[in-house]
C-alpha cells in the first residue's frame, strides 16, 4: 500500500480526526481507512491536536548528515591498526572488534554508531564475518540466586605484545548474575595466588554455597589407574589441596568442570576480556603488569557497571543487588570458624608436623623450639606470605591453640612451600 500523504490531502484527515474526537467516527474505522495501525493513528491524531491548522502530511526527505572528514580520516587509521594487529601471529586477537574501536573513539570525543563502522570496514576490506561454533553452549542461567554457584577460572597468556613474560588472569564470576567477584593479573598462578582471590570474594562478599572450577593440580588432586609396575593407595580427592582444605573448612562445596566448554559462562568474559586488554595493551604500548591491571580495572568496570549482559539482559551489578535487596542470595556471612581468632588462620598454606621429644618442630631444613606443647604432639604450621615485606609468617597450632608465631625471609622456606 502507497504511503498516506500520496493517497490523501491533509484536509481529509483533518476532517477525520475532528469526526473522532466528537464520537461520530470510531479509531477502528479510520484506521482501516488510511490503512494504519494503532501506533500511527495515535502519532497523526498527536500531531492534529498539537497544530490543527497547519496539521500536514507531506512527507520530507531528511539527508543523513555525513561524517566530518577528519572522523573519516580516524575510523580508518584505527581500522588500519586492528588490522596490523589480526595480522601478527604474536598476538591472541583474530577477529576485529567493532565496539571496543567505537569505545576508543568516544574516549576522544567521537561519537558514531558501530554500524557505521562495520560499513566503513567492509569498504576498508577490515571485515571477517564471525564463524558459528559448533560447539555452542547452553547460555540459560541455571542458578536462581546470587552466591548459589561462582564460576572461578585463570588463564595464562601474553597480555601485551610489548611484555617479556606471561601473565596468569585470575576470575570468579557469579553465575546468576554474571557479575565479575574478583579478577587480577598475577605474575604466576600459585596456590596462594588463588586462595588470595577467595580471601578477597569471601570477605567482600560472603561465603557462596558452591564454586565451579576445572580440574586443575591446585584444585583437585588428580590420582591415574593402577599399573602393572605400581599400586596406588590414594585416589582422585583422597588428598586435599591447599586451596581445597579452606573450602572444606568454610563448608563451600566444590564442582568439577568436565571440559573448558562446560565452564562457558567464565570463559566467554575471558574472551571478551582478552580481546580488550591485549588489543589496548598493544595500541597504547603498554609493556608493565601495574598498567595492564589499570586497563584490565576499566574493563571490569564496564562489565558490571556499564554493559547489559546477553543472556541474562540486565546490567550484572544491576541484577546483583537486586537479588541481595530481595533476599535472592546464597551468600553467608563470614564468621571465623571455631578455634581461630584470625583470618590468617584460614586463608594460608598448611603442613602438620609431629614434634620431637625436644618439643621441636623441623620443616624446610630449620628446626623449630615450640613452647607450651607435648613431646610427639601434632602440631600444625600455618603460612601466610607477605610478598610486599618479602617475608613468611609461621603460625604453629596445637591442641586447638595458636603457641607460637615466627617470622622468616620467603627464600628461606620457597624450596619446600610455593607462595
Amino acid at each position: 500500500m502507497t504511503q498516506i500523504h500520496k493517497r490523501y490531502i491533509a484536509d481529509q484527515l483533518k476532517v477525520l480526526f475532528n469526526s473522532y474526537e466528537k464520537g461520530h467516527i470510531t479509531r477502528e474505522e479510520i484506521e482501516r481507512t488510511l490503512g494504519i495501525g494503532k501506533t500511527r493513528f495515535f502519532a497523526l491524531l498527536k500531531q492534529y491536536k498539537n497544530e490543527p491548522d497547519s496539521f500536514s502530511i507531506a512527507y520530507e526527505r531528511r539527508s543523513t548528515a555525513r561524517l566530518d572528514e577528519g572522523i573519516e580520516d580516524r575510523i580508518k587509521l584505527e581500522l588500519q591498526r586492528d588490522k596490523q594487529l589480526i595480522e601478527d601471529d604474536d598476538l591472541p586477537i583474530y577477529n576485529y572488534n567493532y565496539a571496543a574501536l567505537n569505545d576508543r573513539l568516544k574516549k576522544d570525543g567521537i561519537r558514531v554508531s558501530t554500524t557505521t563502522i562495520i560499513k566503513r570496514a567492509k569498504e576498508q576490506h577490515c571485515y571477517k564475518a564471525k564463524k558459528r561454533s559448533k560447539d555452542r553452549h547452553d547460555r540459560e542461567v541455571i542458578t536462581f540466586a546470587t552466591g548459589d554457584l561462582i564460576q572461578h577460572d585463570a588463564s595464562i597468556h601474553k597480555w601485551s605484545p610489548f611484555a617479556t613474560e606471561k601473565w596468569t588472569l585470575i576470575t570468579s564470576i557469579d553465575d546468576y548474575s554474571r557479575m565479575l567477584l574478583y579478577a587480577d593479573l598475577v605474575e604466576s598462578e600459585t596456590s596462594w595466588a588463588h586462595i588470595q582471590a577467595a580471601q578477597s570474594l569471601i570477605q567482600n562478599f560472603g561465603i557462596p554455597h558452591q564454586y565451579y572450577v576445572d580440574n586443575l593440580r591446585v584444585f583437585r588432586f588428580i590420582q591415574h589407574r593402577d599399573s602393572v609396575w605400581k599400586k596406588l593407595i590414594l585416589g582422585t580427592d583422597d588428598i586435599k589441596t591447599q586451596w581445597g582444605k579452606i573450602m572444606d573448612l568454610l563448608n563451600i562445596n566444590v564442582l568439577f568442570a568436565l571440559s573448558p566448554q562446560a565452564k562457558g559462562k567464565v570463559e566467554r568474559p575471558y574472551q571478551w576480556m582478552q580481546d580488550r586488554i591485549v588489543r589496548t595493551c598493544a595500541l597504547d604500548h603498554v609493556s608493565d603488569i601495574t598498567n595492564v591491571r589499570s586497563i584490565l580495572n576499566e574493563e571490569i568496570h564496564r562489565y558490571n557497571y556499564l554493559q547489559v549482559h546477553s543472556t541474562t539482559k540486565e546490567i550484572p551489578v544491576i541484577r546483583f543487588e537486586k537479588a541481595l535487596k530481595h533476599n535472592n542470595s546464597l551468600f553467608r556471612v563470614f564468621v571465623l570458624p571455631k578455634p581461630y581468632k584470625s583470618s590468617k588462620d584460614v586463608f594460608c598454606i598448611t603442613h602438620n608436623r609431629i614434634a620431637d621429644g625436644y618439643c621441636n618442630v623441623s620443616f624446610a631444613g630449620h628446626s623449630f623450639h615450640i613452647p607450651g606443647i607435648e613431646p610427639r604432639e601434632d602440631v600444625e604450621l600455618h603460612f601466610v606470605p607477605d610478598s610486599a615485606k618479602n617475608f613468611v609468617e609461621i603460625r604453629f597450632w596445637a591442641h586447638s591453640s595458636l603457641v607460637h608465631s615466627i617470622n622468616l625471609p620467603i627464600s628461606e622456606i620457597s624450596k619446600t612451600v610455593h607462595f
